[in-house]
């Protein structure tokens, strides 16, 4: 599970767009960073996360660790 993308909204926008369907948000940059959780969307366009509320959608244009607002995406590239 450590492949996984990371995400966060610290910059607290209403949506991040990201290039992946599994990630986890991390809520917040390290060390207020929150646990972090384990998202699927699936064939689902968007999903919520149940800990911090961040909107996360799927967008096919960004690669799987690009997010939009970029500074949303967390982490060295895979």
């Amino acid at each position: 599970m450590e492949s996984y993308p990371k995400f966060h909204n610290e910059v607290g926008v209403p949506i991040v767009r990201i290039g992946c369907r599994e990630f986890k948000c991390i809520g917040d940059k390290p060390p207020q960073d929150d646990p972090h959780i384990y998202l699927k969307i699936g064939d689902a366009s968007e999903i919520v996360c149940p800990y911090c509320s961040t909107l996360f959608r799927f967008d096919p244009s960004l690669g799987a660790n690009e997010a939009d607002p970029a500074d949303c995406a967390y982490g060295e590239p895979l």
